[in-house]
């Protein structure tokens, strides 16, 4: 039996409440991070990155300069610090471990060039692998689940940050 498409009064009460949606969401105060006058116009492309000289910290870095840009017009200074652990999670009957979690903490604060703290704070995640391979295979697993790990950590620490940055503080006209 084929499906007969939705009535179009049912397509109008759809578009008429993400309408709604949106201009309640407006009406609040609601900026999304990219538009213009965003948290994250603030951020695009004025950020100097100072990460640990670490494999971890290279990923960290290089996931944060994707996500805004290489400092063209630079106003601040995004100071991270890693902390990383293994645990096993998976350990046999023979104390054979099969599955590892690695745990990692980002400190990070925000200052402009000046020194004035704009955010800091931190933020925590974990990710795992297995170790059920060769022994090749399993650091190929383990370098992928750091790598991983940093990239939800950058991620992270960049969502804070679009929380805290003031919306709209782009330091003047945009060349």
């Amino acid at each position: 039996m084929a499906r007969s498409p939705a009535s179009p009064a049912l397509r109008l009460t759809r578009r008429a409440l993400l309408g709604g949606l949106a201009a309640l969401a407006a009406g609040c105060g609601f900026t999304p991070v990219y538009a213009p006058g965003g948290s994250g116009a603030a951020l695009d492309r004025a950020v100097i990155f100072d990460t640990p000289d670490t494999s971890n910290g290279f990923v960290l870095r290089q996931r944060l300069q994707d996500r805004l840009g290489p400092a063209e017009r630079p106003r601040y200074q995004l100071s991270v610090t890693l902390e990383t652990s293994t645990e096993r999670v998976a350990v046999t009957r023979n104390q054979d471990t099969r599955r590892y979690n690695i745990v990692g903490k980002a400190q990070f604060v925000l200052k402009t060039l000046d020194g004035d703290v704009v955010a800091s704070g931190s933020y925590d995640s974990f990710n795992s692998y297995s170790a059920t391979g060769t022994t090749v295979a399993t650091l190929a697993a383990e370098r992928d689940a750091y790598r991983r790990l940093m990239v939800i950590l950058a991620d992270g620490i960049l969502d804070r940050l679009f929380l805290t940055v003031p919306a709209g503080d782009t330091g003047g006209d945009r060349a």
